[in-house]
C-alpha cells in the first residue's frame, strides 16, 4: 500500500470541497450522487468517506468553508469603514444581500439548514462574539444605547438569520431583498442614542 504525502491529502481534501461546492449548487444536496461527485473530482468514494466520514459531513465541510468565506467579507466591511456605524450597517446589508447568492442561498440557507440544522454551534457563537464585539465599541463611543451587549447581538444575529432565510427560500427574492433591507434600516435606527 502506497502512503500518500501529508500535500497530497491535503490537495485530495481540498479537491473534493472544490467539486462538492459546485455540484451541490448545482444539482443541490438531496440530487447530488456521491459516486458521480467523487468520479468529477477523479477520486474515489473512499477518499470521500476518509476526509469527511460521509455525504454529511462534507456538506458540513463545504458549508464551514463558505461560512468562513463569508465572515472574512463582513469582516472586511467593518474594518474598511471609516465610520464604525456606518460599517455596522453595511455588513448588516451585505449578510443580507449574500441571500441571494445562488452558492450562498442554494447551500448554507437552503440545504444546510434542511440537513444539519443550519449552522454549526462554533460558527454561531463566532458571529455573535463578532457582533457583540461591534456593538460594544459602538456603546462605548456613545453611538448605540446601552443595553446588554450580548442580548443585543443574540436578536441582531437572529433577525439578520431569519431575514436571510426568508430571502432564499422565495422565489421573489430581490422583492424580500428590498423589504428586509428597509426593515433592517428602521431595526438599526431605533439602536442609535436619541440627541
Amino acid at each position: 500500500m502506497v502512503r500518500r504525502t501529508r500535500a497530497e491529502m491535503e490537495e485530495t481534501r481540498a479537491t473534493l470541497l472544490a467539486t462538492a461546492r459546485q455540484v451541490f449548487c448545482e444539482q443541490g444536496y438531496a440530487d447530488t450522487s456521491m459516486d458521480e461527485m467523487t468520479a468529477q473530482a477523479g477520486l474515489t468514494r473512499g477518499a470521500l468517506y476518509h476526509h469527511f466520514g460521509d455525504k454529511k459531513g462534507l456538506l458540513a465541510a463545504v458549508t464551514a468553508q463558505i461560512d468562513a468565506e463569508m465572515d472574512a467579507r463582513l469582516q472586511a466591511i467593518s474594518d474598511g469603514a471609516q465610520d464604525a456605524w456606518q460599517g455596522f450597517c453595511q455588513r448588516c446589508h451585505a449578510y443580507l444581500e449574500m441571500a441571494l447568492e445562488p452558492e450562498i442561498q442554494r447551500i448554507v440557507l437552503r440545504d444546510a439548514r434542511a440537513v444539519l440544522g443550519g449552522a454549526s454551534p462554533d460558527s454561531q457563537r463566532h458571529c455573535l462574539d463578532s457582533m457583540q464585539r461591534l456593538i460594544g465599541n459602538l456603546m462605548a463611543r456613545g453611538v448605540v444605547a446601552d443595553a446588554d451587549a450580548r442580548a443585543l447581538a443574540a436578536l441582531i444575529y437572529g433577525s439578520l438569520s431569519e431575514a436571510a432565510f426568508w430571502i432564499a427560500d422565495g422565489e421573489d427574492g430581490d422583492a424580500r431583498l428590498a423589504r428586509a433591507s428597509q426593515a433592517l434600516d428602521l431595526l438599526l435606527r431605533g439602536l442609535l442614542v436619541r440627541a
